[in-house]
């Protein structure tokens, strides 16, 4: 019975009033984090704090709205629903006054125990209150005996014993001195408050100190180092508090994130260099829990997986390179402390591409990165690049349903371009540079497009298809450069197959590179979409190309 109880307590996860009150009874210094809505919630906890700060300040200014009740105390709970639902550690509410009189206090305890909050803190200010550093010495304070009959009030609604009501004491704030902040603390302890939290505008920590020097009762102390934020922390550790609170620092970070991210967005009017430094759509879906319900999906609706797979042609040495190339391939060649395949392969990860094939020829021992499916061209040297997608399309011939993205293991490129690719209707598609006048001093041979149509404002809406890809289209007769991205989809995977096989019977055609395998599709009466652009990409090919690719992240390095 005792070994089945035991079990029964080790699957049921502790309450949150519980943990908070064993937080505030700790005999070490604890830390809570604020948090505004479920998204930040969630971050915090996965940041590993053990509980959350619900500022008033920060889900009133991430409404836009002043910190002075303007949110009605009823939206602030919706947040707060949201946050709870997305966390397992437990929130602390910034109450601020109680949101009225001692009944607003009464309803408020049992709504906040309905979302599984575990605590409150109500500030002894007037309602409406204003934010402690907005002329706080001008701001009245309430009235002990009432600002008591709230703490009672509250107490006495509680449903669950551990649910906890911090008293804020305002005196430092208002200007009043510490005689003063140590009888209403006594009183509001002897009211029943779980805890005090001693408040003060001063840049350095004096007031606290003394309150918490002068406070000989056990009820915790709890502190908001707002402004006297270069105290170091173990001060906090030997002056006996039991919890800092790190209160606005999530909000006001997004603020400034958000407004890099604004200014240069409509400075550039496109997002193609922002795109790479912000956190991918993905990692938003992973936060609201996609994955639970792709999971739920697969249990209750009928299956509707696509199919996605890329393919990395990687076979050959890159002589070019010289003594870079000696003892491995190009495609592992270090840029930015990792082999430049890794980089492809994140590339591809991030917009959900797990399964790659590589096709490996040169130095072939040397590839070892993870969770990579190796084929082998090993006529690599006799042979050119179709001869190697053919590998790689002989293993992956169980795949018919899946769309196939084919590059090359040389080159750099922002997540935007896969993407586009696999956004396209088209069962052939290509991506094309149109700024290839910046191109024009580089020596390597370039696979040169005539497309249907000119990159315009009218492209974006209607259809061009590839017309003629070689590197000795004459100069005005092409519309951009091929950046080594070609898509396959279903409907077109039996087509490729057949010309391909039908270009490698011929001895002419062994070192058939991709542009002649599109030129026989098109004459055949395939068609082939291209999809335009500009930059964002990186064919290295030369010691030049490695330097740039250092930097490409970064935005400066474009193909």
């Amino acid at each position: 019975m005792l070994v089945r109880q035991r079990a029964n307590e080790l699957r049921t996860p502790m309450k949150k009033t519980t943990q908070f009150k064993q937080l505030l009874q700790s005999d070490k210094l604890e830390f809570l984090l604020e948090a505004h809505n479920g998204i930040s919630a969630r971050i915090g906890q996965e940041a590993g704090f053990k509980g959350l700060w619900a500022s008033g300040l920060c889900i009133s200014g991430q409404a836009a709205v002043r910190d002075s009740n303007e949110a009605s105390w009823t939206q602030v709970l919706e947040v707060l629903e949201f946050m709870s639902d997305a966390t397992t550690v437990p929130i602390l509410l910034d109450g601020d006054t109680g949101y009225g009189n001692f009944n607003s206090m009464r309803r408020l305890v049992a709504k906040l125990e309905q979302r599984d909050v575990a605590a409150v803190c109500i500030e002894d200010k007037l309602f409406p209150k204003t934010n402690s550093f907005i002329s706080g010495e001008t701001q009245p304070l309430a009235d002990p005996e009432e600002f008591c009959g709230k703490i009672k009030a509250g107490k006495d609604a509680q449903r669950d014993s551990d649910f906890c009501i911090v008293a804020r004491v305002e005196a430092f704030i208002a200007g009043w001195g510490l005689g003063e902040a140590l009888r209403r603390a006594n009183a509001y302890a002897d009211a029943g408050a779980d805890a005090i939290l001693i408040h003060s505008a001063k840049s350095v920590p004096d007031e606290i100190l003394a309150f918490r020097k002068a406070w000989t009762r056990k009820v915790p102390v709890v502190i908001v180092p707002t402004r006297y934020y270069t105290t170091p922390t173990e001060v906090y550790r030997d002056a006996g508090i039991s919890m800092v609170i790190w209160a606005n620092h999530m909000l006001r970070s997004a603020v400034g994130a958000m407004k890099r991210t604004a200014a240069r967005i409509a400075a550039e009017q496109n997002l193609l260099r922002i795109e790479d430094e912000v956190v991918s759509v993905g990692e938003i879906f992973r936060l609201q829990g996609a994955e639970e319900l792709a999971q739920a999906e697969s249990r209750y609706l009928p299956s509707k997986h696509v199919d996605t797979r890329a393919i990395v042609l990687a076979a050959s040495r890159g002589e070019e390179l010289g003594e870079l190339t000696e003892t491995k391939p190009k495609a592992l060649l270090t840029v930015n402390g990792q082999p430049l395949l890794q980089h492809l392969v994140d590339a591809y990860n991030t917009i959900g591409i797990k399964d790659i094939t590589v096709v490996r020829g040169y130095r072939k021992e040397a590839f070892d990165l993870p969770n990579l499916r190796y084929v082998d061209n090993d006529d690599y040297l006799t042979t050119g690049e179709v001869a190697s997608l053919k590998v790689a399309l002989d293993a992956v011939a169980k795949a018919k349903n899946a769309t196939l993205i084919v590059s090359y293991g040389d080159v750099m490129f922002g997540k935007f371009v896969p993407q586009v690719l696999l956004e396209s209707k088209a069962d052939l598609a290509i991506v094309v540079d149109t700024d290839w006048r910046s191109n024009a001093d580089i020596s390597r041979p370039a696979d040169l497009v005539r497309c249907s149509a000119p990159h315009s404002r009218r492209t974006f809406y209607e259809p061009v298809r590839l017309e003629r890809i070689n590197n000795e289209i004459p100069e005005g007769d092409f519309h951009g450069e091929w950046m080594g991205f070609l898509k396959i989809g279903p409907n077109a995977q039996s087509a490729v197959r057949k010309k391909v096989e039908l270009l490698l019977k011929s001895p002419e055609h062994r070192r058939a590179q991709m542009s002649v395998l599109m030129n026989s599709l098109i004459a055949e009466g395939n068609t082939i979409e291209v999809i335009y652009t500009t930059g964002h990409w990186l064919d290295v090919n030369s010691l030049a190309d490695v330097v740039k690719a250092g930097t490409f992240r970064s935005g400066s390095a474009a193909g």
